[in-house]
Parts: structure tokens; sequence; C-alpha cells
């Protein structure tokens, strides 16, 4: 079983920066992709982007790129997203994903376990 707790959520300002922290903890994967979801009220769970195992280039959503970067560090099982000029309109709960496929997918039904999510509020 694998557990990933979030941390780093909270309010914002737009145009302001805030870091989240994923660990991974349980029976990871060796050669696992990590990544991010985001809910926000009354809207679709979205992909906001993930990574795989050694790096490389990772998918962004449309609405996030340029502004927001996925990395990880495979040596402490962490994943972290770095996110800067912050819109209202990434106000959402942000949930941490973990899947045993090599490739990043776009696709939350491939993702095997979700954390339980940290809040993000971006005020404007």
């Amino acid at each position: 079983q694998v557990q990933l707790v979030e941390s780093g959520g909270g309010l914002v300002q737009a145009g302001g920066s805030l870091r989240l922290s994923c660990a991974a903890s349980g029976r990871t994967f060796s050669r696992s992709t990590m990544g991010w979801f985001r809910q926000a009220p009354g809207k679709e769970r979205e992909f906001v982007t993930a990574i795989s195992w050694i790096g490389g280039r990772a998918p962004y959503a449309d609405s996030v790129k340029g502004r927001f970067t996925i990395s990880r560090d495979n040596a402490k099982n962490m994943v972290y997203l770095q996110m800067n000029s912050l819109k209202p309109e990434d106000t959402a709960v942000y949930y941490c994903v973990l899947t045993s496929k090599i490739v990043p997918t776009t696709l939350a039904d491939e993702y095997d376990y979700w954390g339980q999510g940290t809040q993000v509020t971006v005020s404007s």
C-alpha cells in the first residue's frame, strides 16, 4: 500500500507563490510516475502536471504552463509543485497522485493512489 501526504497549501494573494510538497511512503514503485491534480468547487477534477521516475519533460495543463513547475526527489520519495504568478482561478484542492506507469498520463483513472488533498486559495 502507498500513502501520499500533501503539504504547503494555504491562502495567498494573486501574483504570489506557493510550493506544494508530497511525501510518498509504503510500497512505492521504483519507476513510478507522480503528479498533481486539482479540483475547484463545482468543477471537475483537472490534471495539472506529472513527472516520470527519471524526470525529463513533464506535461502541464495549458492553464498552468509557464507558471507551475513540478520536480521530484527520488531518494526522499518526494514530489514538489512550485506555483508562481498564482491567479484566483488556481483556487482548488490539490491532490498528489502516483501510478506505476512509467510514462506520465493525464488520465485520472490511471493513477492508483491519491493523497487527501491540500487547499490552495488565491485571493484577488
